[in-house]
């Protein structure tokens, strides 16, 4: 997903003096520290192991320590098997020398680093997550917004309400419910799909009370146990708001009071207030050191740990959103654009996620990167959209349900004292140039889902990715290295791997389509092309893929203090159509037969190359698919809705082939019945003469 971003010419400097003897150390090292981290987190654990044996019930954690480690594939598989994926995009003289530096590579420097990923493998419980968190989100030194933040969007058809105020509320204790839930376990553990497999929870941890502090060379992600208030942006103006009093829980008709006490304040911004967000969203190392100059003390350190140590961060736009009015196609791409980034100043991107409450009731949210996966924050936004809609509810004028004790105290403003030195100026300039050259194109592809994919006996997957790669060729004239994000949640501490897509079988195929071959050549490429998907995902979700493998031999490479012709090329290639799916994880939330019009939207990503395309799409019941695409304006060859239409062209040509196949199939099933039935029929004849 958008880590493709920061994985794009990926590099990081290590600059030990001395002998190779102490350049070794640096490696043994940042192995050890890698260890003692993770044995940290086991003694943690055995809380939940106690807690397990006394309940009936598995609770969130409860499958932590038995999960597998993740394996570190042997070298020579990783070569095969990133040699084979690169083969479609290169020319034969092109192949000829990265094969030779393939082998190269095995056959000196490969080997040794091997040996101590295989030794941080045993000592560690992940041997890549800790080192991807580190040098793929935290040292990044550019924005995180667009970069590597990415949004979720409202329910499409429907806002239960347009009461800001009552929405912001729901909305709001949704949030903390389930933040109760993970505190006490009471989540039910996450398994792959349709089995009894569980998926390591650990990205559940930093949910919430999490913020992204900025540093000079690197980040820290900074998590408190808990926390009784979130931040609120309002009108240029920050807000703690108190939700707990006397260790209750505030109804959501309280929030709602409190939430409208801020929207009616009419106290102005103080100076340098209102666009104090855009530290958040430009360049990291401005940010950090404006950060200890000016708000390491005294009121200013004061009112950012209000924002920083809040549960999340909650915006009260002053917009309004959402499919509405006479330019609804044009509407969604602007709701997508202001979930990104928003103005640029509100928002507060370094928390763990913001809420995003527009004027006419419409909600959404910006998540940031590090900390965890889309899938988990996607598990998150569904559980509060469904649990605002059908449990908590609201009255027949739109307000939160519940009572509302009037003695509560006002939210409390926070203070500033800014120097005009301190002021996002340039950081709000670096931002907006940013904003501002993301195109995004969002839209409902409403002619089939997967249930017309699965009557083809295709993976729904397969059939989106295949198409994806059409619409690349058909708008860009040829093929190019595809991102499509895969978990690795089936090993402990497990995040993400990458599926590369864009393969031999995939290309074999559009080239048939493109060509003009016949049908039946192109049904038979075409699924062999989704086999060989569903077994690169399938390998990808266990341990066998390729580029974490890859990144982590050059994160040793670099420790050690030695150069790998093969990987830094390997690290640099552009991954111009970046990808991923937004699981739906909880279906029986949603009564979709009784409440069709609830439908998610999912989110999206920025663009990941500056020629290239980001794409998001969720499989919405049995009948839709939504598409978020992002690219830049200022590429001449990319255009987001241009490509949108290609998806669209894409899926239904690739249907319509599968169909003609399915009518033949089942015509010459019907004349099979009929000589059947024809021949039972005449033999029955025989028999009564």
């Amino acid at each position: 997903m958008a880590e493709a971003h920061q994985a794009v010419a990926f590099q990081f400097t290590i600059t030990p003096e001395g002998i190779d003897l102490q350049l070794s150390y640096q490696a043994l090292n940042q192995i050890y520290l890698s260890g003692v981290r993770s044995w940290k987190k086991r003694v943690s654990r055995m809380r939940s192991l106690v807690r397990l044996f006394s309940s009936r019930k598995p609770l969130l954690y409860s499958y932590q320590t038995s999960l597998p480690h993740l394996p570190v594939p042997a070298i020579s598989d990783t070569l095969s098997r990133y040699l084979e994926s690169v083969r479609p995009l290169l020319t034969d003289p092109e192949f000829k020398r990265m094969t030779n530096l393939a082998g190269q590579f095995e056959s000196n420097l490969g080997n040794r680093l091997q040996r101590y990923l295989k030794l941080k493998a045993l000592w560690a419980t992940n041997y890549v997550s800790d080192w991807w968190e580190e040098y793929i989100y935290l040292r990044s030194r550019g924005p995180i917004m667009v970069n590597s933040n990415y949004y979720g969007m409202d329910f499409l058809y429907v806002t239960p309400t347009p009461v800001q105020a009552a929405r912001a509320g729901n909305t709001i204790t949704a949030l903390l419910l389930y933040r109760r839930k993970v505190n006490r376990e009471e989540l039910k553990p996450s398994r792959v799909p349709g089995t009894v497999i569980p998926l390591c929870a650990a990205q559940c941890e930093r949910m919430f009370n999490t913020t992204r502090t900025p540093g000079t060379e690197t980040d820290v992600l900074q998590h408190w146990q808990d926390s009784e208030f979130v931040a609120v942006y309002n009108k240029g103006r920050f807000f703690r708001l108190w939700v707990y009093r006397a260790g209750r829980l505030l109804s959501p008709r309280e929030i709602e009071y409190q939430i409208q006490r801020i929207l009616d304040d009419p106290s102005p911004p103080l100076p340098g207030e209102e666009r104090l967000g855009a530290l958040t969203a430009g360049d990291r190392v401005p940010w950090a050191q404006i950060r200890k100059q000016y708000f390491s003390s005294g009121v200013n350190k004061r009112s950012l740990d209000a924002i920083e140590r809040a549960a999340f961060f909650v915006t009260l736009d002053d917009e309004e959103q959402g499919m509405k009015g006479d330019d609804p196609a044009g509407n969604l791409d602007r709701y997508a654009k202001s979930l990104l980034h928003g103005k640029c100043y509100d928002r507060w991107f370094d928390k763990s996620f913001s809420i995003v409450i527009y004027k006419n009731g419409k909600s959404g949210l910006n998540a940031e990167h590090s900390w965890a996966d889309a899938p988990t924050v996607a598990h998150l936004w569904e559980y509060t959209l469904a649990t605002d809609a059908f449990q908590l509810g609201y009255t027949e004028d739109g307000h939160c349900k519940g009572e509302v004790e009037r003695s509560l105290p006002h939210p409390q403003r926070l203070s500033w004292e800014i120097p005009s030195e301190a002021q996002a100026s340039s950081s709000l300039a670096v931002a907006q140039a940013l904003a501002d050259d993301v195109d995004c194109h969002v839209f409902p592809f409403r002619e089939f889902g997967k249930g017309r994919i699965k009557k083809c006996r295709i993976s729904p997957d397969a059939f989106i990715q295949i198409s994806l790669q059409l619409a690349y060729f058909r708008d860009r004239g040829g093929f190019c290295l595809t991102y499509e994000a895969s978990m690795t949640r089936l090993f402990r501490e497990g995040r993400t791997e990458t599926v590369r897509s864009c393969s031999n079988e995939s290309c074999a195929f559009i080239r048939a389509l493109e060509g003009r071959e016949t049908e039946d050549q192109c049904r038979r490429l075409f699924r062999k092309a989704s086999e060989k998907h569903q077994n690169l995902y399938r390998m990808a979700m266990t341990g066998a893929g390729i580029d974490r493998h890859l990144f982590c031999l050059y994160v040793v490479s670099k420790y050690l203090g030695v150069e790998s012709a093969f990987l830094k090329e390997v690290l640099s290639e552009p991954w111009r159509l970046s990808t991923s799916q937004t699981p739906v994880q909880q279906m029986e939330l949603f009564d979709l037969k009784n409440h069709p019009d609830f439908i998610s939207l999912g989110g999206g990503f920025g663009p990941v190359a500056d020629d290239g395309y980001g794409v998001s799409y969720i499989i919405v019941g049995e009948d839709m698919i939504n598409f978020h695409v992002s690219s830049k304006h200022s590429c001449k060859e990319t255009d987001s809705h241009r490509f949108g239409a290609q998806i669209s062209r894409a899926l239904q040509d690739i249907m319509t082939l599968l169909s003609a196949d399915a009518k033949t199939t089942s015509s010459s099933s019907s004349s099979s019945s009929s000589s059947s039935s024809s021949s039972s029929s005449s033999s029955k004849d025989k028999k009564l003469l």
